[in-house]
């Protein structure tokens, strides 16, 4: 079984999730860079919506610490992190993360997501949920996706109602954020709930290109300028 979530992760990292006007993929070492400076220029407009972070949270060592977690939870079946890219430039905007992962009787699990500040309310997260969801569902055979999020979180309620989450309770002090023990509304979606449609991916136009490499003429096509 842990086999065949191992081979999905794989597979993901050389064909990403495609929705919209993003496409998702697992964090690799490459990424660092662009996420430190993403989480560093939303720090304030991430911090109360999330826990506290570690002084050395946003630090190149710390990165690749996060890398070898993320790839033990999805090598054991435990989660799944992936980062959301914009089509257009190629920038990262966000990431979404798998969590809490049960099998047997529950076949469940927990979602959490998060924007940078620049990116926020462009309706970028809408369309990375809907390649997701489908995904959760028919790959990972999950039965139930549970979302948690603070009653003051308008825009994170309004999201997760669109994609056919239902509102199912109140948890007082459910979870630790911004170093105090916050009240959370708790959300759940079921594989029968709704249909969920990915948002057709938005390709460039399917032509070749021609580069110029040491004085001679080569045809690259749009798929591998994209890679």
């Amino acid at each position: 079984m842990i086999a065949l979530f191992k081979s999905l992760s794989e597979a993901i990292k050389g064909n990403p999730i495609r929705a919209g006007r993003v496409y998702m993929r697992p964090p690799q070492r490459r990424d660092c860079r662009k996420w430190l400076e993403l989480r560093r220029d939303s720090q304030q407009f991430l911090r109360p919506w999330e826990p506290t972070w570690p002084s050395d949270s946003l630090t190149r060592k710390a990165y690749f610490r996060r890398l070898k977690a993320h790839a033990l939870h999805s090598n054991t079946d435990l989660g799944y992190t992936f980062l959301v890219f914009r089509h257009e430039d190629r920038a990262l905007i966000g990431g979404v993360a798998i969590n809490d992962v049960r099998r047997g009787v529950a076949q469940s699990c927990s979602i959490g997501y998060w924007v940078g500040q620049n990116y926020a309310c462009e309706g970028y997260m809408t369309e990375a949920l809907s390649g997701l969801l489908p995904i959760i569902f028919l790959r990972l055979k999950i039965h139930r996706i549970e979302a948690a999020c603070l009653p003051n979180n308008v825009a994170s309620h309004a999201l997760l109602k669109k994609m056919g989450f239902r509102k199912e309770g109140f948890a007082r002090r459910y979870l630790k954020i911004n170093g105090a023990w916050q009240d959370h509304i708790l959300f759940g979606l079921l594989e029968t709930d709704t249909k969920i449609e990915p948002i057709p991916a938005i390709h460039q136009e399917k032509k070749n290109r021609t580069r110029r490499i040491n004085g001679k003429r080569f045809e690259t096509s749009p798929s591998a300028a994209q890679n």
